[in-house]
């Protein structure tokens, strides 16, 4: 099994910029929410303690993922791919045979996958189906 995340650079900056929000602003926050809370009394009927410690757990969490993601992110610019078949970054026009319509798609890390910008990832039955083909 291939542990790297092929990703984009935007999307890898993207992933950065947000770990570092987590980590300077969001969890100073959450600490403070905390102790905030506590100096309120009774913590078993408190509710603001309560969703404190709910956006911590979200906090802490989704600092953990991203730190795991930048590590083992593959970072691929697709302008210097030169491939006959398709591969990551790879742009791809498809037809449908009964109306003729065309519709584009870039295929991308599942980060950055985003139907609505013709994005989607390349670890999607669709994506994976178009991989090597040309």
């Amino acid at each position: 099994m291939n542990d790297s995340i092929p990703m984009t650079e935007e999307s890898y900056l993207h992933l950065q910029e947000e770990l570092k929000n987590l980590v300077r602003v969001e969890r100073p926050k959450v600490v403070q929410d905390i102790a905030e809370a506590r100096s309120h009394g009774d913590l078993s009927e408190n509710a603001e303690y309560d969703a404190a410690k709910d956006r911590q757990g979200f906090v802490e969490g989704r600092i953990k993922e991203l730190n795991d993601k930048v590590a083992r992110a593959q970072v691929i610019n697709p302008a210097t791919i030169v491939n006959d078949k398709i591969v990551f970054g790879a742009t791809v026009t498809m037809v449908d045979i009964d109306t003729d319509a065309e519709v584009t798609y870039q295929l991308v890390g599942e980060d950055e996958a985003d139907i609505k910008l013709g994005k989607i990832s390349v670890s999607s039955p669709v994506g994976r189906a178009m991989i090597g083909h040309e």
